[in-house]
């Protein structure tokens, strides 16, 4: 055997291996594992791919093979041969290798068995070598499916790509729940929202925007559902006549999103055990809804007491069991939401001042999108702003839009991480995050 001294060709990912049968190929990535059986000696190599299956017979290639350290990165070439009892029925037969970088011993978990067996503070604390593990990995590759859906929905649709500042000099909606900053000796915020932005290039003249980015909210949560960095998915659309008008987009867009994790992901769903809600095109409003009124009248059906206000989370739990035993549905919307519970942009019910045309999206019993009409009115948002002791001097550049001329609009943002945990069956939104930010956690 011997060494490869210059890598000539083309680099062969693993999972191609077997079209590429009968012929030389070369195969890089890391090492998953060695088994030693004496007469012969196989490693498992992983790459972004997937694992092949490499063996080594002559004595020089053994003792070679036998050098490797778990999750040195190597390249290997060798005959692509059909086998059979291989993983892919091909194996490559091992005729030189190059160790491109030696690991060290002394992995925090074992990454060759079907799920890491570590707790999740110690996989956090790890995350680049957890992540090599293909179950978790794949988390990731269904998030990156689902913001592939959402974006080619909304191109599709006419919407534009935005992406508005994150750091600001207001809050978006009041409250205490904002990371302040020192901006050059005056106090700014991280962004709790593109709400704000997206109303505003909606009156530009854009009409219809969407961003995919980071939000921050200084909450002092520590539970298994918030984060205090996530990513939102956010649209807004204008000339709207209600907020079933912003329901019935939602429900187009999360189609094409389940059907984007479909076609690109169905590996990652089978090893999570996973299914997704089948929402077919999107049409024929195929999610059920209920008002908040009628989901407490529910509640109070099901366990004897009535919500008081708004819902708590083993509220949502309780209508997400009874969506799908009842209704055979794994999402659910509850609308006409209380004023006093929602923003100071948000659209009074022209039936009922005292109720907005907002709504929340529970999927699986998890609250994963907020939305609904947003006001229209200048005079009417300022005596909202107002109304809730915010300065409307210090929105004067959100406000200008509305003084001259802005059309009925509404949109939503969607929680990226609990939508992923949820599809997936993830017991923490951590989880569902490549580098989560909580209360507790600021590295890695």
């Amino acid at each position: 055997m011997r060494e490869i001294e210059t890598l000539a060709g083309e680099r062969v990912l693993a999972a191609r291996v077997p079209a590429a049968e009968g012929r030389r190929v070369r195969v890089m990535g890391w090492v998953q594992r060695v088994r030693d059986l004496g007469a012969v000696v196989f490693v498992v190599l992983r790459d972004r791919s997937g694992t092949v299956q490499a063996v080594a017979a002559d004595e020089t290639a053994r003792a070679a093979v036998r050098a490797l350290h778990p999750e040195s990165v190597v390249a290997v070439e060798g005959l692509a041969a059909r086998e059979p009892r291989a993983p892919m029925g091909v194996e490559v037969r091992v005729e030189a290798v190059q160790v491109l970088n030696p690991a060290e011993t002394g992995l925090p978990f074992e990454l060759h068995q079907p799920e890491v067996r570590a707790g999740l503070d110690v996989l956090l604390d790890h995350r680049a070598l957890a992540l090599r593990h293909p179950r978790l990995a794949g988390i990731f590759r269904v998030r990156a499916a689902l913001v592939e859906g959402f974006r080619e929905a909304l191109l599709e649709e006419d919407f534009v790509e935005v992406h508005t500042p994150k750091l600001v000099g207001s809050a978006t909606e009041g409250g205490a729940e904002l990371f302040s900053l020192d901006y050059f000796g005056r106090p700014a915020y991280l962004a709790q929202s593109p709400q704000l932005y997206k109303e505003m290039l909606v009156g530009a003249g854009f009409e219809r925007v969407f961003e995919v980015g980071p939000v921050y909210r200084a909450e002092s949560h520590d539970t298994a559902r918030h984060l205090n960095e996530y990513t939102s998915l956010d649209l807004e659309v204008g000339f709207i006549e209600a907020a079933e008008d912003v329901m019935r987009l939602q429900e187009r867009v999360l189609a094409r999103m389940f059907a984007r994790v479909r076609s690109r992901c169905p590996d990652v769903l089978e090893a999570w055990g996973a299914s997704l809600p089948d929402l077919g095109d999107g049409s024929g409003r195929p999610v059920p809804r209920l008002t908040l009124a009628e989901a407490a009248e529910r509640l109070e059906a099901i366990t004897g007491h009535r919500p008081a206000d708004g819902l708590d989370p083993e509220a949502e739990r309780r209508l997400g069991r009874w969506a799908r035993e009842a209704l055979g549905s794994e999402l659910l919307f509850i609308t006409h939401w209380p004023a006093r519970l929602r923003p100071f942009y948000a659209m009074p019910d022209p039936a009922d001042p005292a109720l907005t045309q907002t709504f929340d999206l529970l999927y699986r019993g998890l609250e994963v999108t907020t939305g609904g009409q947003r006001l229209h009115d200048h005079r009417r948002l300022v005596e909202n702003l107002a109304a809730r002791g915010l300065d409307p001097a210090a929105f004067a550049a959100y406000l200008e839009p509305f003084r001259f001329g802005m059309p009925p609009h509404g949109g939503l943002a969607i929680g990226l991480e609990r939508l992923t945990a949820r599809l997936l069956g993830l017991g923490n939104v951590r989880e569902a995050s490549l580098f989560p930010r909580d209360r507790n956690r600021l590295f890695p």
